[in-house]
Formats: C-alpha cells, structure tokens, sequence
C-alpha cells in the first residue's frame, strides 16, 4: 500500500485530519544532490563565517543597531538608507518570480534556509543512526540503552548545533568578538541570551521535527507558486507515457512482451523525497523541487540497462510533444527589470556620498531686518558624518539675490558616524529680492586635504560635496 493509499483509509477511518507519518529521506547520490551539498556547504559556510571576517578596522558584516550604523564590508549604510532595504526585497521578489517561471521551485530546493539547516540535520541524524532502514528499524525497536543513547546523542548534538546557529545570528548584530569574550564570561546581555535560545529553538524545531511540515503547511510560496508556472517552466515530471504500466521485473525480462512499461514500481522516487510524495501521481504543490527522484531513477535506470529521463526535469509543452519556448515575454521582461534594478541600485550604492546635510530654517520668524536694512534668515545645519573617519567640512551658499552666508564658524568638524549642528545666517538687500521666497543653494563639501585622520589616509582625492536647497523668505513687495 502506497503513501496516497495509506493517508485516504486514514481519512476514512479516523476523520477529517491525516495523521502525520515521519518521511524518512532515503540518502540519494548523482548530479542534482551533488549540487544541493554544494548548495548546502557553500551558504551554511557563508553563514558561519562571515561574522569572523575583518574589513578596515571593524567587522565585516555588522549591522549595529544601538549605534545605528550597519557596516557591509567597506560601505556604511545608516538609517537614512533604508531605501536601499526596500530596494533588495523588490529585487528579491523578482528574482523569485524570474527563476520560478524558469525553472520552479530552484529557490525550495537548493537554497531556502528550512531545506538548507534540514539537510545538515538529516546527515547528522544519518552519520549517528544510520540509513534509512536502519532509521525505521530503530524508531520500531522498544527502548533500550543503545536506542535511548543513540537517540540522546542525536538531539545533543542537534541542540549544540541549533544553538551555535543562534549565536552566529547574534554576531551579525553584535560584535562577534565581543560576544564570543562575553558568552566565557557568561555575560551575555538578556536579548542576546533570548535571540541566541529563540533562533536556535527555531532552527533545532524547524529543521530537527517539522521539516517537511514547514514545507507543506506552513510556507505560503508552495501555496501560489502555481500562479508563476507556464507550460513552458521547468518541473520535475514523470513520463507516464514511457513508464505505464508500472511493474516489478527482473533485468533481462522482455517487459515490453509483458505489456509494462519502464517504471519497475521500486518506489525508490518516493523514498528518497524529502517531503514524502510520490511523484509519478504528477505535479503537486508539496514539491520542492529538489530533483533527488530525478538522480535516484537515473540510478535505477542505469542498472537495469533502460534510458535515462524516466523522472526529468522536463515542461508541460515538451510532454505534450510541443516545443519549449525558453525565451518568452514574461521571461524577458522579468530579466530586464531585475537587472536594471540591480545596476542602478549597485551603481547608486557605489557612488553614494557618506555625507548628508539638513537645513532647517528658524520658523519663530519668518525673518528680520537688520540695523543696516538687510533682510536676514536663521537656519540651523544639520551635518550627518556618514562615513568611517571623521572629517572637516567648509559650507557655502548661492543665489540669485546676491545673499552673504554668515557663521560663527567656518569650517566645522564631525567625528566618523556623528552628526553635528552650526546655527547660520543669511542676509540679503531686499532690493535684490524677486519675489516673497527664493531658493538657496547651501553646499557642503569636506576641506581636510592636509589632515591625518586619526591615522588614516588623506581624503585628498576623494573630496565628498553635497548640495542641498533651503528658501530664503523675505518681505512682501507692493
């Protein structure tokens, strides 16, 4: 009796919920899993490791909340960039909808963190209870001593490794140095103590019990992905025309004179599916995508001497004998919006200007006019120092009214990630005076050529110059 059978006479006989069966993932070699280990490998070292890296003097990947600076190797991103946040999300929903109409499901597969940690759980599992069989045979035995140790072990190292992945999520937000000198101490701070347990509870729940749960019941993309398939996407399908009728052979038995066809009905496609589904019922929503039934059945094939592609990653319009459009409509404008996107939004990160300026006119006046006759506006400048040293800056102003900047201080420092306030004035004739308000250009731009920079480089080349405009009020003319 096979899966399907198996959950409908439970439904039949106990009620509108199936009970849950444990999927017991049959370990599966060839191309497509070697590439998910490399997947696996490559993303979980990523993440493990790049909270350690050093980048000028400060940790490489930090986003620093209390001090409001996230660092990503050499650019600083403060609050004010918190468009380019958004930016990455809309080009991270296109990139999900360009490779799904693609190739399906190639994100659930080889790079979602739930199939991602539930891998590195299973080869865990694996490495302390064995294969498959011996898996089910363990589960099935009574308790004893070894199974009671067998079993502890398992969930002893899934917790070490749970919680270590709390941790390492931690150091993305405080330094990583710092936490590790903190943990020996035992003088963790009670957030860091909560995200280390939560994050690690999390993964240890996620990837150690539910995992093909989160799958199916509780990832919302296995709900819609359908909406982003044509009969031109890549999916994993099984050749029910070569393969039926299914049946069980020996090797050097003339099937074809029996009337069967290429599937020997080994099951093995259903064993070695993470998410417990037999794919020859067709294209079903529980699918990740993972292709571990296409290497299985390549193996499978290859023994008994038959052609591979009996479970491919194939389309609709290939199965129903009609040529495959790669290259269509919906395929380009996807690419040309995602890569348009993504240049602009390299491009503007890359040319950014660490420096903002902020003018904010005094508004208990709209202006006053001098002992000389002159029409005179207060501002107060805000000068927010985004870059990783500090700087000096000089600000000047132009206009169409001749107008003369007057400071109390020339030239203004700002320490590296800080910002800074100097109170300033504009005057002007009013006869120069067009209308009720005119624009003022205010410009800043940094005049520390010949400094140090606490023991950096000089910035002699690299002058930073903002521009922004404020508006002068004057009197009404008659």
């Amino acid at each position: 009796m096979d899966r399907v059978t198996e959950e409908k006479s439970e439904q039949q006989d106990g009620g509108f919920y199936v009970k849950h069966k444990k999927v017991y993932p049959r370990e599966v070699h060839g191309l497509f899993a070697n590439l998910r280990v490399t997947g696996v490998l490559v993303l979980l070292g990523l993440y493990y490791l790049v909270p350690f890296l050093r980048w000028e003097g400060h940790q490489a990947v930090l986003f620093d909340l209390p001090n409001r600076r996230f660092y990503i190797f050499n650019i600083t991103f403060w609050p004010q960039d918190f468009f380019y946040l958004a930016v990455l999300l809309i080009i991270a929903a296109l990139s999900l909808f360009f490779f799904t109409a693609l190739a399906g499901r190639l994100w659930c597969g080889y790079a979602c963190p739930q199939t991602v940690w539930t891998e590195a759980f299973l080869w865990i599992e694996r490495k302390i209870e064995g294969d498959r069989n011996k898996q089910i045979k363990l589960d099935n035995a009574p308790m004893s001593g070894a199974k009671l140790w067998r079993k502890s072990l398992k969930h002893f190292i899934w917790i070490v490794f749970a919680l270590w992945t709390g941790f390492t999520f931690v150091g993305y937000f405080t330094p990583i140095d710092q936490l590790v000198q903190n943990f020996f101490r035992l003088d963790l701070g009670p957030w860091e103590w909560f995200w280390v347990i939560f994050y690690g509870f999390a993964t240890y729940g996620n990837a150690g019990w539910m995992r093909e749960q989160v799958c199916i019941y509780m990832c919302p993309y296995a709900r819609f992905q359908s909406a982003m398939f044509d009969r031109n996407t890549l999916i994993i399908s099984y050749d029910d025309k070569r393969g039926e009728p299914r049946g069980s052979r020996k090797k050097d038995t003339d099937y074809k004179a029996k009337g069967l066809g290429d599937c020997v009905d080994c099951t093995m496609c259903v064993q070695v599916c993470p998410t417990g589904i037999d794919i020859r019922n067709g294209l079903q929503y529980q699918c990740i995508g993972c292709a571990a039934c296409v290497d299985v059945c390549d193996e499978v094939m290859d023994k008994m001497g038959y052609p591979r592609g009996l479970v491919k990653y194939t389309t609709q319009n290939a199965i129903d004998g009609i040529k495959t459009r790669v290259l269509r409509p919906r395929m380009i404008v996807y690419f040309l919006i995602l890569v348009s996107i993504t240049a602009a939004l390299f491009y503007n990160m890359f040319n950014r200007v660490p420096l903002e300026l902020d003018v904010i006119r005094d508004r208990n006046a709209l202006y006053r006019t001098t002992d000389e006759g002159m029409i005179e506006n207060i501002y107060t400048l805000k000068i927010a120092n985004m870059d990783t040293v500090p700087h000096t800056y000089k600000i000047s102003i132009h206009s169409p009214f001749d107008a003369k900047l007057i400071m109390r201080e020339k030239h203004i420092r700002v320490p590296a990630g800080q910002s800074g306030e100097v109170p300033a004035r504009i005057q002007a004739d009013p006869a120069n005076l067009k209308s009720l308000s005119e624009d003022v250009q205010f410009t800043i731009k940094t005049i520390d050529e010949d400094d140090e920079h606490d023991g950096h480089e000089s910035h002699k080349k690299h002058t930073l110059k903002v521009t922004t405009t404020g508006v002068f009020i004057g009197p009404r003319r008659h």
